[in-house]
């Protein structure tokens, strides 16, 4: 009896069941993490070196070989290939397990680390203590919890890195921000801080330090404990933490405004780099609302808020105040502080007002009054900075930014929400960038309306929730802080419409000309272009 076929489709993919070599392929890569599970029961294995070089490989040769199963004999090219009819990828009870599954990794990295085999005294056990032979070769030190978690998340964007290049690979651009996102986790992430372990002596001790982290991701950078160790560690640290400054109001804002938020958030980062590769399954899922976008607005810019006032109180805690011994007194830092906010939103307010929206403004607006208000009430009647102590500041961001939102919620979540949870709702350097971008980047996704076809593939593959079709179908350039300018819009458009460019600021933000063509001379316009 001949197999009925219910798929139109030249190109896609008709079958539901795994093949063989996927079904083995899964096997592979389930058995490596089931010796992780035994490991971290305790069970005391003979050898580990040679164990979890079995765990580690298997994984990743499984995530290969079943990716390899995928994409091998398949034309160049995105398609769909039921994506909205997998259970494991609309939300079904395998997603759902899997979400539970990485959102109980996290509660325990971050909250029950004994579980994994941490000790407070003596030796570590469990499957923190499997990795002792890794961490001991590339540190010289005996594993952490975060030296696991560090291992674990480089092995998935390898691996799941290699499955998005099988998947894009019709698209350079694709190729090439893949294989940044790889290099800079394997090595500014995982190797090069292991490896400045190596350095620490008695004498001398280096801070364990991201390169490619910068404020307010690593919102602990300008804490007590960590001025204190770069400026013990002589020049070598006094360089770290001058560079960690620069990259705040130097090089992040030129990079930007030259490159849009793409520079970190697609290139760079380690949030976005599993999100892209790990994550990519799940990009469909994101919200495309409107009302999703002014949460998005709402929630993401309320963090960067926290993130400030946190690291403000924190600093202003452990400065003198005698300005005879110190040249950075309390006074003179928040009075600086004040006047750069100040500053920043009054230029923002001359001459980038008309690009901000009605929220956006009274958002900027009420935000800045709250911190004054609560500046002046520290030096009006005494009350501590921001009303409470800096250290009660410092844990509450810790324990719901730094671990609910970018761990729990931000990688747990993928299989329900979309891949990028966190950067589009939490990220507060997403924030920061995503300003930049909107007011002062060269950075736009153009649109040719003439040609949409209105098939959607956009708006469907965009793990932003922007609804790219809007602006494609108007022939509008695409200009929101909220975009990664992952290019994966441009990547699954099957006639070209969408093109990732850096071009002058002129024409960059185009509604009205489009909308209202017959308010101005088109001739004009054209001529101009």
């Amino acid at each position: 009896m001949s197999k009925l076929e219910n798929n139109m489709s030249l190109t896609g993919d008709v079958s539901k069941s795994l093949k063989t070599s996927q079904k083995l392929a899964a096997g592979l890569g389930i058995a490596g993490l089931f010796i992780l599970v035994l490991a971290s029961f305790n069970i005391n294995f003979p050898n580990k070196t040679l164990w979890l070089t079995i765990s580690l490989s298997s994984i990743a040769i499984g995530i290969l070989w079943y990716s390899y199963t995928i994409y091998t004999g398949k034309t160049e090219g995105i398609k769909n290939d039921r994506i909205w009819f997998k259970s494991n990828t609309n939300r079904g009870l395998p997603a759902w397990i899997i979400g539970i599954a990485l959102t109980g990794f996290y509660i325990v990295l971050y909250f029950y680390p004994q579980y994994m085999g941490l000790n407070a005294e003596g030796d570590n056990t469990g499957v923190i203590s499997f990795f002792d032979p890794l961490s001991k070769l590339i540190s010289g030190n005996p594993a952490s919890q975060w030296f696991v978690y560090g291992a674990l998340y480089t092995v998935a964007i390898l691996a799941f890195g290699v499955k998005f290049l099988w998947k894009y690979r019709h698209n350079n651009y694709e190729k090439l921000r893949t294989f940044s996102v790889m290099f800079f986790q394997l090595s500014f992430a995982f190797l090069i801080p292991e490896f400045m372990s190596r350095l620490n002596s008695e004498n001398f001790s280096l801070p364990y330090y991201d390169l490619k982290s910068i404020w307010p991701l690593n919102y602990y950078n300008f804490e007590q404990y960590r001025v204190d160790q770069f400026i013990s560690a002589g020049t070598i640290g006094m360089v770290m933490l001058i560079f960690g400054v620069i990259s705040i109001f130097v090089i992040t804002p030129i990079l930007t405004y030259k490159y849009g938020k793409r520079w970190y958030c697609s290139w760079v980062c380690g949030c976005g780099g599993l999100a892209e590769t790990a994550g990519d399954p799940y990009r469909h899922l994101s919200d495309k609302k409107q009302s999703a976008w002014k949460i998005e607005r709402w929630v993401v810019h309320s963090v960067l808020v926290f993130v400030v006032l946190m690291t403000t109180a924190v600093i202003h805690s452990y400065l003198g105040e005698d300005p005879s011994k110190y040249w950075l007194t309390k006074n003179i830092f928040l009075i600086g502080v004040v006047l750069f906010l100040g500053l920043l939103f009054a230029g923002i307010w001359i001459f980038k007002r008309q690009e901000l929206k009605k929220d956006a403004r009274y958002g900027a607006i009420g935000y800045l009054v709250i911190v004054l208000v609560m500046v002046g009430m520290h030096y009006g009647s005494g009350t501590p900075l921001f009303l409470t102590n800096a250290e009660t500041i410092r844990q509450a961001y810790g324990f719901l930014i730094g671990a609910i939102f970018s761990g729990v919620i931000g990688v747990g979540f993928y299989p329900i929400f979309g891949n990028r949870v966190w950067c589009r709702f939490g990220c507060p350097f997403a924030a920061v960038l995503g300003m930049q971008q909107r007011l002062f980047s060269k950075f736009r996704i153009t649109t040719n309306g003439g040609q949409c076809i209105s098939c959607g593939n956009c708006s469907t593959y965009c793990e932003m929730g922007i609804d790219v079709r809007a602006y494609a179908q108007k022939g509008e350039n695409i200009v929101r802080s909220s975009c990664v300018g992952c290019g994966i819009c441009s990547a699954v458009c099957p006639r070209g419409v969408l093109k990732l460019e850096n071009d002058s600021m002129d024409g960059r933000i185009n509604p009205n000309e489009i909308l209202l063509g017959n308010d101005v001379n088109l001739m004009n316009l054209l001529n101009k272009k």
